[in-house]
């Protein structure tokens, strides 16, 4: 069967070939009443370049089509057919003797594949993948301080189902089940992966230092009006020079020129004694419109009022380093919605014009920088220290239901995947640190490993002897194969990492569940993909099919595996499960 595409770039056709789609697109617009959904007229695209040329002739009454050559000899000759899907519908197809021509647009919707046409070397040609999803192969060798699998290619801050960042504790708030917002520790650990992985793959960044208090001479900063005030004084709670502001409420600020066009991550010092804003203006590219970017001393996490954003970043009494990337500050400001993902925001940051302060407080180490991936990392590697309860975890204070054949988790249950995450990034911690209080909350994020899911933890057994950390501690369980892997990856971070006393406990769990990966492994093998988990053989319902990209992290997590263990069942599933993206299935009888 051949397949021809209903998508066209009419910028590159020649006049021929445009008189050739147009009668094309008039003749396929007769469509069979009976087809469950609109197909919409198409090109024939031909495969082959032919430089003398073609033209298409009606064979009469625009049942038959013959593209002939110049030379009047006939090249493809080809007739309607009415083409019955498996007894339930019909479409319209072309026929060019035995061979059957069917329009892409229901191939790609029936069997999940995808294509497009491109156009490279001179000439257009139609390409076609079984997946959407992509496989980055690891730069180096797995470590417990280097790249995060593939996270240095992840924006975990650009997803949808991130809120904003908040300006308090600099770490995502989550609205993945919910459009309130909530901190969710598998994702702000995954933003903490992400720009650590990222400052090891990427350039130093550069960094334009405005303000940091040694110039008692204070060039740069405007005031207002008389009742505005700006002084450099020695702060004694920071032991260095801050710059001090007052002003009147209402009053014009104090203000900062930045006008820079290249650097969007802002970062500086802060405490305030009452009623103080800290206010950015960008240009940006939204009809030449003036966004302001708010932050207060407010708690509330983010609001708009027209081309005015606002962030809280709470009292600020004592001193504390805040980091913003204002682009994204910017974008979430513009895209947000009452419902759970915020809006892609068609709107770009031309520059930096200047910062204002008012109210009564104190500033310092005003900087701009092209990135700033540390700091955002050892946001969510404190967040991790500053949230872990008693019993060693990061409850998750949100209502999950996977299915209802599983009832729902009430808020405060423990995800092993978040767990694992969450060692893996204060292991980082400490290795770049060496504060040891990072380690200790790495070692005590073990203790939900030893308690059954029904019992408030995070253990599963499979079929009465195979332990298994579960992402999501269902009754029945759910056996989710990456949460499990990263769980997984988890341990083996903190392992390597901590004394051979202190990783006795680790070690166990981690060569426990590597035990039971390696059984249950085959299980998640459809033959053509994988399976997200296991609901099928634990609750009797259909099976839940991976997503490609979650077929991916599949991918990736083996060849971290891989890597690490040298194991032919991993190295042969791995590279059965990459040969399933390119349309490669099992045998059958």
């Amino acid at each position: 069967m051949r397949v021809f595409s209903y998508r066209a770039n009419f910028k590159h056709l020649s006049v021929a070939s445009l008189l050739f789609a147009l009668v094309i697109l008039v003749l396929y617009s007769k469509c069979n009443n009976e087809r469950p959904q609109s197909m919409d007229s198409f090109p024939l695209i031909s495969h082959d370049h032919d430089p003398g040329g073609r033209r298409l002739e009606d064979s009469g009454g625009g049942h038959e089509l013959s593209l002939n050559n110049q030379n009047g000899g006939s090249i493809l000759r080809y007739q309607p057919i009415e083409c019955v899907i498996n007894s339930d519908y019909t479409i319209e197809g072309r026929r060019e003797g035995a061979e059957v021509f069917l329009p892409f647009s229901f191939i790609e919707k029936y069997f999940e594949v995808y294509g497009k046409i491109a156009e490279y070397d001179g000439y257009e040609r139609f390409e076609w993948q079984h997946s959407y999803s992509k496989i980055y192969y690891p730069k180096e060798q797995y470590k417990p301080d280097g790249i995060f699998m593939s996270f240095d290619h992840y924006n975990v801050e650009l997803r949808d189902r991130v809120k904003c960042i908040s300006g308090i504790e600099g770490v995502p708030i989550s609205t993945q089940w919910g459009p309130q917002g909530y901190f969710y520790p598998i994702q702000i650990a995954q933003f903490g992966l992400s720009h650590y992985s990222k400052n090891l793959t990427e350039q130093e960044p550069r960094v334009i230092v405005y303000e940091n208090g040694e110039n008692t001479a204070m060039p740069g900063w405007l005031l207002g009006n008389t009742k505005s005030h700006v002084e450099n004084v020695l702060d004694e709670e920071k032991g260095s020079r801050v710059i001090e502001f007052i002003t009147d409420t209402g009053s014009p600020s104090v203000t900062l020129n930045l006008k820079n066009s290249e650097d969007f991550e802002l970062s500086f010092d802060f405490k305030c004694f009452d009623n103080c804003t800290i206010l950015v203006i960008l240009d940006t590219s939204d009809k030449d419109k003036y966004f302001h970017i708010h932050y207060t001393t407010s708690r509330e996490a983010i609001s708009r009022r027209g081309t005015h954003i606002y962030y809280g970043l709470g009292s600020c009494r004592s001193w504390r380093t805040f980091t913003r990337d204002l682009l994204n500050d910017l974008r979430k400001g513009v895209g947000q919605t009452n419902g759970k993902s915020v809006k892609k925001a068609k709107v770009s940051l031309r520059s930096i014009v200047k910062l204002s302060v008012q109210g009564f407080g104190r500033i310092d180490n005003v900087k701009l920088s092209t990135t700033a991936h540390m700091a955002h990392f050892y946001d969510a590697a404190n967040w991790l220290l500053n949230n872990q309860d008693k019993k060693g975890g990061w409850p998750i204070w949100i209502t999950r239901i996977l299915i209802d054949e599983m009832g729902e988790l009430p808020p405060g249950w423990y995800s092993a995947m978040a767990q694992g995450h969450a060692m893996s990034v204060l292991v980082r911690a400490y290795r770049k640190s060496g504060k040891p209080e990072y380690l200790k909350a790495a070692l005590k994020a073990t203790y939900p490993f030893n308690k059954l899911s029904s019992q408030g933890g995070v253990k599963a057994v499979f079929l009465d002897k195979y332990p298994w950390y579960e992402e999501y501690p269902t009754n029945p369980s759910s056996f989710v194969l990456n949460g499990f892997i990263y769980s997984l990856i988890g341990l083996y971070d903190l392992m390597m990492t901590a004394s051979d006393e202190d990783r006795v406990e680790a070690e166990r769990l981690y060569r426990e569940g590597l035990t039971s990966l390696k059984a249950l492994l085959p299980l998640y093998d459809t033959g053509s993909g994988t399976v997200y988990d296991l609901r099928h053989i634990t609750t009797g319902v259909a099976p839940k099919l991976a997503r490609w990209d979650y077929h991916t992290t599949h991918i990736s997590q083996l060849q971290l595996l891989s890597s690490i263990e040298k194991n032919s069942l991993f190295q042969n599933t791995l590279e059965r499960w990459i040969e399933y993206m390119k349309g490669k299935r099992a045998k059958h009888n």
